[in-house]
């Protein structure tokens, strides 16, 4: 799993069937700083992040596991939006996400 930061959306009116109706998210993979290791990852969003959010991100094979987006043609898919980071020897680091109702 990685860490990355939801930038921008994506949208593409023509695509493989099995992607219709799947959000797809724009992501930068961060480190533990926040630095930017690998821009512009495109995401299929099986937990409701938008941007600005900092989310789990899985890759390869195992983007397709999670039910939401099985069988899917995907490459890398956002699993859980993060709260907040902590990094042994490091200040902690809040996760700045969108306000959520409920």
């Amino acid at each position: 799993m990685k860490i990355a930061r939801v930038t921008g959306t994506v949208t593409a009116s023509v695509k493989a069937a099995p992607l219709t109706g799947h959000k797809l998210l724009v992501t930068d993979v961060e480190d533990g700083a926040g630095n930017v290791l690998e821009p512009a990852v495109v995401a299929a969003d099986t937990c409701g992040a938008g941007v600005g959010d900092l989310v789990m991100l899985v890759t390869g094979s195992a983007a397709r596991l999670p039910a939401a987006v099985a069988g899917v043609p995907i490459d890398a898919a956002i699993v859980a939006v993060v709260d907040h980071v902590d990094i042994a020897g490091g200040p902690a680091k809040r996760a700045p996400t969108r306000r959520r109702n409920g």
